[in-house]
C-alpha cells in the first residue's frame, strides 16, 4: 500500500465509539445485583487508559539502539565513577585477564594446572601430528600450533578451562579448501616432511597460502570483537552445529581409511565427499596392507576400550587421556622392533627438531591466492569462533564465571594473527582436550602454559623419536577423537523438539558428507537463516479463549476448557509486524474473522467486535501500520469494530504518531484482553 493511499484511508475512515453503541450508564443500571460473583467484579472494574509515552528525541533513541545492539552488557558500566587509577587498573584486567584471577592464584591452583597441563600435552601431542595430516600439511606444524597459540590465549583470553591447539573440524575444513584453492597444481603431497623437488614449490605455494588464510582468520575474529559483532555467528543454529559436526566427524572418518589400509596419500583422492572417497579406497585394493589394518585396527580397539571406561568410570579420565600417547610409543617400538616399515607400514618419518620458524615472509596480501586466502580464513575463523566460544562458556557456566564473547573474538584473533607469523594454522578450543582439562582439576589458563612447554620439549629434543610412528596409529587416534563429535542423543531429541530444525540439522549432514565440508557450513548456514525468515515472514496468530474462573484469556488450543466469547473474536499476534509479515498477518486475521462468523450463524451471536491482543508485538513498522489501516478499514465495512489490547509502548507511539489512534479511537485501546472483553461483551449484550 503507498503512502498517498493510507493517508486517504486515515482520512476517510468512519470511526465508530462506544457511546453510538449503547449508553454507559444505562448499560451499568442493567447488570444484575450478584456483586459477590468474579463476572460482576470484572464487569464493574474500571477501564484502563492506554498511556501513550512521549517521544523520545532521534538522536536519544538512536544511541539507545544502537548501545542496546552492540553493547547490550554494557563493557563500560564498571568504569563509571571511578578515579582514573581505578580505571587504569580495570582497563588492564579488561585486556589481561591474568590480572583478575591472578590475584587469588596460590600453590593449590597451580598444582592442579600443572597436572591438568601434563595431560593434556600427553594428549595433544599425537592428536597435533594427525589434524596436521588432516590440513595436508607436514607434523611439525600441528606441533608448532600448540606451541605458540596456547601461550597467546593464555595472556589474552577469559575462559580458564578451555584447551587451545589444532582440532579436527577446521584441519580437514582448511585442508580441503586449500586443496580446491591450489587447484591442479597440488598433485603432490604437501605433509611430506622431505617433498620431491618438483613438489617443493608446491608445498611452499601450499603453506604460504595456509599461513594467509590464517591472518585472514585472526584478522576477522578480531574485527568482530573490535566491532561487538559477535551476534553474527548466532546465525548458527544449534541444530544446524550438531549436523554440521556430525557430517564432518564421519567425513574426517572416512578420510582416515587411507592410513589405516596403508594407501598412499598421492594415490588418495582429494576429494572429502563419501561417493569420491569410497570409489578411491575400492580403486587401490592393491595397496592396501594387512599388516598396516592389523596395527591400526589393534590400536584402535585400545584407545576406545580406554574412552569407554573413562566414561563409565569418570575418574578414570585420565585413562582416555594418556592412551593416545601410550598407542604412539607401543606402536613405534613395535615398527621399529619388527621393521615392518620395510613391508609397506607408512610411518611418519623425519619430523625436524627446533620450535617455530617465523613465517612473515610466507605471508602474501596480493596476487593470484589473496582472494582464496580471505575466503578461506573467513570460513575457518568463523567455524573456529563458534566452537571455541561454546566451549569456553560450557566450562565457565559449569564453574560459575563469565566468558565475554566479544573478548574472545578478541583473543581468537590476536593468537592466530600472531601464530600465522610463526609457523602456526588456524587454532581455536578443542572440546575433548577441554574436557580432560576441567576434569584433571584445572584452575586456570596456565594449564595451557604448561602444556605449551611440554610441546617446546617435544620439539626442541624429541621428535626424532616419532620417526617410526606408523600412520596408521595417527589415523586410530584421530578416528577415536572424532568419534565424540557425532551427538546422536542430542539429533533425536531435535527431531522430537523441532522437525524444521531436524530439517536444518540433516541438511548440514548431508551437505558435508555427500558433498563438501565448505558446502555443508553454507547449507547450515542458509537453512538457519531460512529459518529465521519463515518465522519472521510467517508469525503465529492464535485465538485465545478464557479460563473458566479468571479474567485470564490464552491460546484455545493450548488450554482446552478455554471459553470462546460469543460476538467477539480474540486473537492474539507472536510477532513483531513488519514489511516481511503485515500483509500476511493482515490475511491471517481477516481469515479468522471468515472463520468465527461461520461459526456465529450456527450459535445465533453475531460477530461484533475483533480484539487483536499485541502484547508479543514488539515492534511494527510503517508498512506494518499500513496494513492495520486497511484491516480497519475492511471490518468497517463489514461493521466489525477493532480493538487493540495491551499494545507495547514503542508500537503505541508510532500508532499514535500515524494517527492511528485517533483513526480506530483511543477508547478503543485498552490495558488487557480481559478489559477489552469486558467493554465489548456488555456492548453485545445490550444489542441482543
Amino acid at each position: 500500500m503507498t503512502e498517498g493511499k493510507g493517508s486517504e484511508s486515515l482520512g476517510n475512515s468512519q470511526r465508530v465509539t462506544p457511546e453510538q453503541h449503547y449508553d454507559r450508564q444505562a448499560a451499568d443500571d442493567s447488570i444484575t445485583s450478584k456483586s459477590g460473583s468474579l463476572e460482576q467484579a470484572c464487569e464493574m472494574a474500571p477501564v484502563h487508559k492506554v498511556s501513550i509515552p512521549r517521544r523520545v528525541a532521534v538522536a536519544r533513541e538512536f544511541e539507545d539502539a544502537v548501545k542496546e545492539a552492540l553493547f547490550p552488557d554494557d563493557p563500560l558500566r564498571q568504569f563509571k565513577n571511578q578515579p582514573a587509577r581505578r580505571k587504569f587498573s580495570l582497563g588492564l584486567t579488561y585486556v589481561f585477564p591474568v590480572f583478575e584471577w591472578g590475584k587469588g592464584y596460590n600453590l593449590q591452583a597451580l598444582k592442579g594446572d600443572i597436572i591438568a597441563g601434563l595431560t593434556i600435552g600427553s594428549l595433544c601431542i599425537p592428536q597435533d601430528i594427525g589434524y596436521s595430516k588432516l590440513a595436508n600439511l607436514p607434523a611439525k606444524y600441528g606441533l608448532y600450533t600448540s606451541f605458540v597459540s596456547p601461550l597467546v590465549y593464555s595472556i589474552f583470553g577469559s575462559s580458564r578451562h578451555i584447551a587451545i591447539g589444532p582440532v579436527a573440524v577446521v584441519s580437514i575444513l582448511m585442508g580441503t579448501m586449500l586443496n580446491d584453492a591450489l587447484g591442479a597444481q597440488n598433485n603432490c603431497d604437501t605433509s611430506a616432511a622431505s617433498p620431491s623437488k618438483s613438489c617443493i614449490g608446491v608445498q611452499d605455494s601450499y603453506l604460504s597460502l595456509a599461513f594467509t588464510a590464517t591472518f585472514f582468520a585472526g584478522l576477522f575474529q578480531f574485527a568482530l570483537g573490535l566491532l561487538r559483532l559477535g551476534f553474527t555467528i548466532d546465525f548458527l543454529s544449534h541444530a544446524a552445529i550438531v549436523g554440521f559436526m556430525a557430517g564432518a566427524a564421519v567425513t574426517i572418518g572416512l578420510q582416515q581409511l587411507k592410513g589405516l589400509l596403508g594407501i598412499s596419500t598421492a594415490h588418495f583422492t582429494k576429494k572429502t565427499d563419501l561417493v569420491s572417497v569410497m570409489d578411491s579406497v575400492w580403486h587401490h585394493t592393491n595397496e592396501w596392507n594387512w599388516e598396516t589394518i592389523l596395527i591400526g585396527l589393534f590400536f584402535l580397539a585400545f584407545l576406545l576400550i580406554a574412552k569407554f571406561i573413562a566414561k563409565k568410570r569418570p575418574r578414570l579420565f585420565w585413562v582416555a587421556a594418556v592412551a593416545p600417547l601410550i598407542s604412539v610409543i607401543l606402536s613405534t617400538a613395535f615398527v621399529k622392533v619388527t621393521r615392518v616399515d620395510k613391508h609397506g607400514v607408512a610411518i611418519v618419518k623425519k619430523i625436524s627438531t627446533g620450535v617455530n620458524p617465523s613465517s612473515v615472509g610466507q605471508l602474501h596480501f596480493q596476487g593470484h591466492y589473496v582472494g582464496q586466502a580471505a575466503k578461506i580464513g573467513f570460513i575457518a575463523g568463523l567455524i573456529a569462533l563458534t566452537e571455541g566460544i561454546a566451549i569456553g562458556r560450557t566450562f565457565a557456566s559449569l564453574k560459575d564465571y563469565k566468558v565475554d564473547g566479544n573478548k574472545e573474538m578478541l583473543a581468537f584473533g590476536i593468537m592466530n594473527m600472531i601464530g600465522s607469523c610463526t609457523s602456526c594454522y588456524t587454532a581455536t578450543g578443542s572440546f575433548s582436550r577441554s574436557a580432560v582439562n576441567y576434569n584433571s582439576g584445572c584452575q586456570t589458563t596456565i594449564s595451557n602454559v604448561v602444556m605449551s612447554l611440554m610441546v617446546l620439549i617435544v620439539l626442541a629434543a624429541l621428535t626424532p623419536l616419532f620417526k617410526y610412528t606408523p600412520n596408521c596409529i595417527l589415523a586410530s587416534i584421530i578416528i577415536n577423537a572424532v568419534i565424540s563429535l557425532i551427538d546422536i542423543k542430542a539429533a533425536i531429541l531435535i527431531w522430537k523438539i523441532d522437525k524444521l530444525d531436524f530439517l536444518a540439522c540433516l541438511g548440514a549432514f548431508l551437505g558435508v558428507l555427500f558433498v563438501s565440508v565448505e558446502i555443508g557450513l553454507l547449507i547450515a548456514v542458509g537453512l538457519s537463516i531460512a529459518k529465521i525468515l519463515l518465522h519472521v515472514t510467517r508469525p503465529r496468530t492464535s485465538l485465545l479463549g478464557n479460563i473458566p474462573g479468571t479474567n485470564i484469556y490464552q491460546n484455545v488450543h493450548q488450554y482446552a476448557d478455554a471459553n470462546r466469547v460469543p460476538g467477539l473474536l480474540l486473537v492474539q499476534i507472536d510477532s513483531a509486524i513488519y514489511f516481511s509479515n503485515s500483509n500476511y498477518i493482515r490475511e491471517r486475521l481477516l481469515r479468522w474473522v471468515d472463520d468465527e462468523e461461520e461459526v456465529a450463524k450456527s450459535n445465533g451471536v453475531r460477530l461484533r467486535f475483533v480484539i487483536v491482543e499485541m502484547s508479543p508485538v514488539t515492534n511494527i513498522d510503517t508498512t506494518g501500520i499500513h496494513s492495520f489501516v486497511e484491516l480497519y478499514t475492511t471490518l468497517q465495512k463489514r461493521q466489525l469494530q477493532l480493538a487493540i489490547a495491551n499494545p507495547g509502548s514503542g508500537v503505541i507511539q508510532k500508532l499514535d504518531e500515524a494517527k492511528f489512534v485517533e483513526l480506530v479511537g483511543q477508547e478503543w485501546f485498552f490495558l488487557t484482553v480481559g478489559e477489552a472483553v469486558q467493554v465489548c461483551s456488555r456492548l453485545v449484550r445490550m444489542e441482543i
